[in-house]
């Protein structure tokens, strides 16, 4: 089984793909609690890793017009062919018996038929690829109760061989509780009838938490949990099991926004530095500055507002790297719209990292210009855009602020943003000092007009004094490897931070957890 290459839409983590690419059949479960996400995610499955006309959703607890409803992008005529519904297989199943089924042969043929397969199959040769299902176990199953659906789904099967086939049961009691079977009985007769015997990819969706001791059954064990994160929902994905399939992560958290499933994370690992390239501003709307974002735009009405304060706690397991897919727009749109930065970096930030970072987007000599980076720690420098603050005196460091926002101004005075890591003051100066020196900051901003980002990190003393003047506040947080962010100053949702799909980074987009 491959990925289905077309779609580009929602995302399956990739060990679960390489898992149900591999050779042969194989059987996953797929557990969780109700409005957790697993008909979502089998369903995505069923488009990134199923093709067409060998791919196959059983659906007990709900009907296909239902689903279709709850999620319109399955109306495409591609994927209704893949969606059955047990209960009108049911009927259909029912109204064709006696026309067309032939009968079947007495138990002892049956015996003697199976027993010659056996004998065949212990030959030394390396059998061929299968060309017809394996019913054996099923067969044992149908002497206590007819499943028509189940019989239909074993003949669609049948008819793709020997191309591999991909079934999902949604869900697994659905259709145990309906015919009086034992969950482990039902699930034996998948994995030896298709499984092991037609190269058959089946994945079982569970109603409940825990598999109940079935796991020891199958090849794979996910499990999808829904939790509240400071009042917001948050989803993760768990890889608990995936037999011969490396796995480099084991927890994704997750989204299903637009009634997709989608795997967060995935692109911000995989797509490497950022290629060069100028980069060309969004426009500011009245009042505002863009973010560089337009999902951030968004959420936030139109941008930051001009004079504004803006407070970013920003947690500890949150990297530089991370951050920077955030603000890094911010600075770009700034600088190609004639305006500068006067940058005060958090520990962990370097100077040299943040302007190879822009450089690449920018000229050179824009950034050597426009951007200002006092360094508390440094006595001298070579470098332009940086502020040897730890040679100046109390007189000198004032004037040699004042000569740096000229630079950032530029001929023409216009605004230009003020971007402070207050846990730098903090640790070099004292929370008190650091307080007054905001409360400066903060007044020069709105009188000017500039624009003010302040990093905030877990613990600091400073924080509470600030965050009361500050406009907004956000906070930036790390779930399963995936940067987030939302808002407490306007109260939003939490949304994953991730390159753009489409124009890769540095532009980012902001996608929903829901």
């Amino acid at each position: 089984m491959t990925a289905n290459e077309g779609s580009t839409v929602g995302g399956v983590p990739p060990e679960v793909i390489a898992f149900l690419s591999g050779k042969g059949g194989r059987s996953l479960i797929v557990k969780g609690g109700a409005g957790s996400g697993k008909t979502t995610f089998g369903l995505e499955l069923l488009e990134r890793v199923g093709q067409p006309n060998r791919s196959y959703y059983l659906s007990t607890r709900v009907g296909d017009e239902a689903l279709y409803r709850q999620f319109p992008w399955l109306k495409a005529t591609e994927m209704r062919t893949r969606v059955l519904d047990a209960a009108k297989l049911f009927l259909d199943a029912i109204q064709a018996t006696g026309k067309n089924r032939e009968p079947e042969l007495p138990e002892t043929e049956q015996r003697k038929v199976r027993a010659g397969r056996e004998v065949l199959g212990s030959f030394g040769q390396e059998r061929g690829p299968p060309t017809r299902v394996d019913r054996a176990h099923l067969q044992a199953l149908l002497k206590r109760s007819p499943m028509p659906e189940v019989e239909n789904v074993y003949n669609r099967i049948e008819k793709a061989l020997p191309e591999k086939s991909l079934l999902v049961i949604d869900s697994l009691e659905g259709v145990t509780h309906k015919y009086g079977l034992e969950m482990e009985e039902f699930v034996m007769a998948l994995q030896k009838d298709l499984v092991e015997g037609s190269n058959t990819d089946v994945v079982m969706i569970l109603e409940k938490p825990e598999a109940g001791g079935i796991e020891y059954l199958v090849d794979g064990l996910i499990s999808i949990q829904r939790e509240e994160l400071d009042e917001r929902r948050v989803r993760h994905l768990r890889l608990e099991k995936l037999r011969a399939t490396n796995i480099g992560r084991a927890r994704y958290a997750v989204t299903l926004n637009g009634g997709r499933f989608e795997a967060l994370g995935i692109s911000a690992n995989s797509a490497g530095g950022a290629a060069a390239g100028n980069w060309k501003p969004i426009a500011d709307p009245e009042r505002y500055y863009s973010t560089g974002i337009p999902d951030f735009d968004h959420l936030l009405g139109g941008g930051f507002r001009r004079g504004s304060f803006n407070a970013f706690e920003v947690d500890v397991n949150v990297g530089i790297d991370d951050c920077y897919m955030l603000f890094t727009p911010t600075f770009l749109n700034f600088l190609t719209q004639g305006r500068g930065i006067i940058a005060v970096l958090a520990a962990g930030e370097s100077p040299e990292k943040l302007r190879e970072t822009l450089v690449r987007h920018v000229p050179t000599n824009q950034f050597d210009t426009r951007v200002r980076i006092p360094d508390y720690t440094a006595n001298e420098t070579e470098d332009p855009y940086i502020l040897p603050m730890a040679r100046f005196g109390r007189d000198e460091a004032m004037r040699a602020m004042v000569t740096a926002e000229k630079a950032v101004a530029g001929p023409d005075r216009k605004p230009f943003m003020e971007y402070t890591a207050f846990d730098t003051f903090e640790s070099l100066m004292g929370d008190q000092v650091a307080i007054r020196m905001y409360f400066q900051g903060v007044s020069r901003t709105k009188h000017v007009g500039n624009l003010g980002i302040g990093l905030l990190k877990p613990g600091l003393l400073v924080s509470s004094e600030i965050l009361n003047m500050m406009d907004t506040y956000f906070r930036i947080i790390n779930i399963d490897s995936a940067p987030c962010i939302y808002g407490i100053r306007p109260r939003t949702t939490i949304y994953a931070i991730s390159p753009d799909p489409e124009k890769g980074p540095p532009h980012a987009t902001l996608t929903p957890i829901v």
